[in-house]
């Protein structure tokens, strides 16, 4: 197993051991500021030819061979694209050959080291590209791994406890609609032409991009909307874009395939209902934010944000199959990537210092 860290690193897991296999930037890299020069792996999938390929949220789009340790830059952040350079780049998927890449530009404006000023500020600066290369295979913001052998029992772990009414149809009695975040784009990049063509412009906090397992459309969470996007890729629909799900009972970090043939997401910050939304109540009232950044830091901020955790797997039809809960965050707080592997559920956290892992049996 793969996974990106906090100072820049590419990590392979294998029997309890942590091996660096690349490294984007150079250090030191000890805090948020130091982000820009380190590079910080995002998203990260495997390719046909045992090679890995990463999203970087500040570098771009690489291809890393973790057996040779060689490292290609296949698109720099620099590289302007319709104008506008890379600012945010996010997430990733790849077709099975290899071809084709789909990424997420989270931001025009603001970078992964300001994502709350992103996530509070509310416009539509997103995008969502193809470029063509390989597949990704990884967890997205497992920071220290000494634990990752120590963390096979996920006890506290609980399932089915949502404040939400979740039925077939979707979350029952929530009609609110957040509206934060930096709009950008999901784009597509080729392989063999180098091609980069933005896909979805507009996008308010695009994040994390599956494939469909027919390769038919991409899935793109916009984040602060709290839903699911679906842009078609092939067939009749393609080039078109429709709601895949919508009013999530929280904002949706990346999205994986489960082995029902469905989705698992992964939901850092949920929207209590019944209760209280602090993120819901701000995202109508701008003047209140823009006097809470300026009197509060970012990580002052995060801490009123609750730490309840959320998984859910939807259906290949974007319904409710059913939803796993940590109340309190005691065990796995601020999730962002659940990823399915033999029967357990890996899942990362860009704020944990470590790797849980879950088994299905359990639950």
């Amino acid at each position: 197993m793969f996974t990106g860290t906090a100072d820049g690193r590419i990590v392979k897991l294998e029997n309890g051991e942590v091996e660096t296999v690349a490294r984007f930037g150079s250090g030191p890299c000890k805090t948020p500021e130091d982000e820009p020069a380190c590079g910080r792996p995002l998203g990260i999938r495997a390719g046909p030819n045992g090679t890995l390929f990463v999203a970087d949220a500040y570098k771009g789009l690489f291809e890393v061979d973790p057996w040779k340790r060689e490292v290609k830059l296949l698109l720099s952040s620099d590289t302007p694209i319709e104008g506008r350079k890379l600012s945010f780049v996010n997430d990733l998927t790849v077709t099975r050959d290899g071809r084709k890449i789909y990424f997420t530009d989270s931001s025009s404006k603001w970078q992964r080291r300001d994502y709350l000023l992103l996530f509070m500020e509310g416009t539509d600066d997103g995008r969502v590209s193809e470029r063509v290369s390989a597949p990704k295979i990884g967890l997205d913001g497992f920071w220290k791994h000494d634990v990752y052998a120590k963390a096979a029992r996920f006890p506290h772990f609980l399932y089915g406890e949502m404040k939400w009414e979740l039925g077939p149809e979707g979350p029952r009695g929530a009609a609110r609609r957040p509206f934060f975040g930096g709009a950008r784009s999901l784009l597509e990049y080729d392989t063999e032409t180098r091609e980069v063509k933005v896909l979805l412009d507009q996008l308010r906090f695009p994040n994390g991009v599956q494939l469909s397992p027919a390769e038919d459309f991409v899935l793109v969470a916009e984040t602060t909307m709290a839903r699911i996007r679906r842009f078609y890729v092939s067939g009749l629909m393609k080039g078109g874009a429709d709601l895949f799900v919508e009013n999530l009972p929280g904002f949706p970090d990346n999205i994986r395939p489960s082995g029902s043939g469905g989705y698992w997401v992964g939901m850092a910050i949920i929207r209590p209902n019944p209760g209280f939304s602090v993120l819901d109540f701000l995202s109508e009232r701008p003047y209140i934010k823009r006097m809470i950044f300026k009197l509060f830091s970012q990580e002052t901020v995060m801490k009123l944000v609750p730490r309840y955790s959320l998984v859910l797997e939807l259906s290949d039809s974007g319904a409710f199959r059913r939803s796993l809960h940590d109340p309190n965050g005691q065990v796995a707080a601020y999730i962002s990537e659940v990823h399915e592997l033999d029967g357990h559920l890996y899942l990362g956290s860009f704020r944990a210092p470590f790797l849980c892992r879950l088994s299905l049996q359990s639950v």
